[in-house]
């Protein structure tokens, strides 16, 4: 990918003179000195910008623009604003939440806007003391193994490495992440107090949003506080008005011309047809299904193999990275909208942010017709939170269908009651909605601009680079279930890829848009050092790569160590997935020892958890006394949680240590990278 410069050196030849004199042989020295640092220089920059592949930038501004919009302080002062709020999303969950905080200022006096950390230039925070009342809020999800998002990384970074002078600086920072993990909002809590410790001012306490639970009630119940301590602290009152005020105009594209019109491109229009690396989350790469197979022997659940077709596209990946994919929503679900709303899906819209000054023109990529929008997107099969109940009572021309909104929409014990229960209990997305209170008829496109962006979905790659460089493995189970309203719901991604199978004639292939996530999931430097893997159920994807890649070591003749792996599942019979390759494995010594539990082939359930208790001995053996690493993949809320406390326990025991002594040797096991994780919930 990197260029390189030739130089070319001409001499004169003169009588009686060498043909190279020592002048020439000196400057030729220092030129390719020169090119030499210059090559490797941008080469190190190079390799750089690959360790962060995903940075996000705009897609369509000129350098000129991207330097104006970078310095949000001038912005501020130019629109006579104070309030900034700045998200750190992975999922689009904290800019949605950012945006309900920007929008709720003029209430309280304090014109707002949203702004992305990593299009700004942050060190500008030091000058925010000289606009008068003004605040930052900072909206900052945690993922990962307690790592910040894309897009907050270099204001991390800023933060970690910088001194900057923030007194005079007001903040409220408010977290978004998931109890089951361990590094639970660990990015918030660091920038809570990494803040103060350089001066600024904490204007109210950092709120803690757990997705585990209902992340929707955390964000509220500490946005009604937040307030509060704002009126308190600038000795202002709020002014009553209410916030719901569109943040996007609709716009007439009917006279626009096709080739303009976005058909379901994440960002750059007609990408999917002129595809240009590099691939990232902007811009996914439209991959070929080359394989589609069942992994399940049978039952009633399916398990799929998937392969995507990489070759040509310069994409490269390691074992243990993420794939994403961009899915679609059904089309049943999309006619459904437009036939309870009676609007014409095929109108060509567009969404233009009544903020002139904003950097996001468009909630998503506009012009498109109203089918696009909803089929590629927008979240429509999600439960909605309950800022959209709050939005549609004005619809609801049934008074019953008004106080049922406006209870759900509403803060009280009763409300948040009823939320769970007829939301998220009986999992209703907006389709049900508009079905069980046939006379709410929104606008559909406030309903677009009020419904969250459709998110790619991530994988783990079940493949290694070494073994399969053109192609990306995934192991997918099919989610398909029935609600407590006897309505079927169906995993967004996971039910498209179930429909791309791969043909064997000349017809053109499925294909779906990909790119990859980098991971830290990663296998130890040394072939020679053992190993532990965890991965009961699809948790084995990662494993499968790892597996695959010790195998081509050994075939190349280098030693491997020690490979141990737990899997799980149902019943042998049934959902026993890569089986003969796993046996294989073991027979050719690649695979040390394969631990099997199959918690229904017996009266009483046996786990994985169980497995590791039983085999305390070989556990000790490999990451005690020979510094062998140790993973584990899969469900987050109670399998890691189990593991992590047989893990301590047999420290305690085998190493003969305390309780606290033997935490804090798996601590140092974990920041050694010895103790990886890669889980879900």
């Amino acid at each position: 990918m990197e260029n390189s410069e030739g130089v070319k050196i001409e001499s004169t030849v003169v009588t009686e003179e060498p043909l190279i004199s020592a002048l020439d042989i000196a400057l030729f020295v220092v030129i390719i000195t020169v090119a030499y640092f210059w090559y490797f220089k941008r080469d190190k920059q190079s390799s750089s910008s690959e360790k962060k592949p995903y940075t996000i930038q705009p897609s369509s501004l000129s350098s000129i623009e991207q330097t104006s919009n970078s310095s949000f302080i001038k912005k501020l002062k130019s629109t006579g604003r104070s309030l900034v709020v700045f998200y750190g999303s992975q999922t689009g969950t904290a800019e949605e939440f950012a945006g309900r905080i920007a929008k709720e200022g003029a209430r309280y006096k304090m014109k707002g806007m949203v702004a992305d950390p990593e299009e700004c230039d942050m060190a500008d925070l030091v000058e925010m003391k000289e606009i008068q009342k003004s605040l930052a809020i900072f909206c900052i999800a945690t993922y990962g193994e307690g790592d910040p998002t894309d897009n907050a990384m270099d204001f991390y970074e800023w933060l970690q490495n910088g001194d900057a002078d923030l007194e005079g600086l007001n903040y409220a920072v408010f977290g978004l992440g998931n109890k089951t993990y361990e590094h639970y909002n660990e990015i918030a809590i660091y920038i809570d107090q990494r803040l103060e410790e350089l001066g600024a001012t904490r204007v109210h306490e950092i709120g803690l949003g757990d997705d585990d639970a209902n992340i929707g009630d955390d964000f509220v119940s500490w946005k009604e506080k937040l307030w509060e301590s704002v009126c308190s602290h600038y000795g202002i009152e709020e002014t009553g008005e209410e916030s719901n005020i569109r943040q996007y105009k609709l716009v007439d594209c009917s006279e626009v011309l096709p080739e303009r019109i976005f058909s379901g491109e994440i960002s750059r229009l007609k990408s999917y047809e002129n595809q240009r690396f590099p691939f990232d989350v902007k811009n996914p790469y439209l991959s070929k299904i080359a394989v589609n197979r069942e992994l399940h022997k049978s039952g009633d659940r399916s398990c799929m193999h998937i392969e995507f077709d990489i070759d040509g596209s310069k994409m490269r990946y390691d074992t243990g990275d993420h794939v994403a994919v961009y899915p679609k929503n059904s089309s049943e679900l999309v006619d459904k909208i437009g036939e309870l709303l009676n609007a014409d899906l095929d109108a060509v819209f567009s969404l233009l942010n009544t903020d002139e000054e904003s950097s996001k023109k468009h909630p998503f990529p506009c012009p498109c017709t109203y089918r696009t929008a909803l089929t590629y997107y927008l979240d429509i099969t999600s439960n909605p939170r309950t800022h959209i109940m709050k939005e549609l009572i004005e619809y609801a021309s049934d008074p019953k269908d008004q106080e049922k909104l406006k209870l759900m929409a509403s803060s009280t014990p009763e409300g948040k009651k009823e939320f769970h229960e007829w939301i998220l209990r009986d999992n209703r997305n907006i389709v049900h909605i508009l079905e069980d209170l046939p006379s709410v008829k929104p606008d559909l496109d406030h309903l677009c601009e009020l419904l969250p962006r459709l998110q790619c979905r991530y994988y783990s790659i079940s493949s290694s680079p070494k073994v399969y460089p053109k192609s990306i493995h995934i192991t997918a189970v099919l989610v398909n279930y029935t609600t407590s309203t006897n309505r079927v719901n169906k995993g967004v991604a996971t039910n498209l890829l179930a429909q791309l199978i791969p043909t064997n004639d000349e017809l053109p292939q499925p294909t779906i848009p990909i790119y990859i996530r980098r991971s830290q999931f990663r296998l130890p430097p040394k072939s020679q050092t053992p190993i532990i893997m965890i991965g009961p159920g699809t948790g084995l994807a990662p494993f499968r790569g790892f597996i695959q890649e010790r195998d081509y070591a050994r075939k190349e003749g280098r030693e491997i160590g020690e490979m141990v792996l737990y899997f799980g599942c149902r019943k042998k019979d049934e959902d026993f997935i890569y089986e003969n390759e796993l046996q294989e494995y073991v027979a050719n010594g690649t695979l040390t020892k394969l631990h099997l539990a199959f918690s229904r082939d017996q009266p009483e359930k046996k786990y994985v958890t169980h497995l590791l208790e039983q085999n305390a001995d070989e556990l000790w053996n490999i990451i005690g006394e020979k510094s062998g690493h140790l993973y584990v993949c899969g469900d987050a809320r109670s399998m890691a949680k189990d593991v992590h406390s047989i893990i301590v326990k047999v420290v305690m025991e085998k190493g003969q240590m305390t309780n606290s002594q033997a935490l804090n040797y798996v601590k140092k096991m974990e920041q050694q990278k010895r103790y990886s994780a890669d889980v879900w919930s």
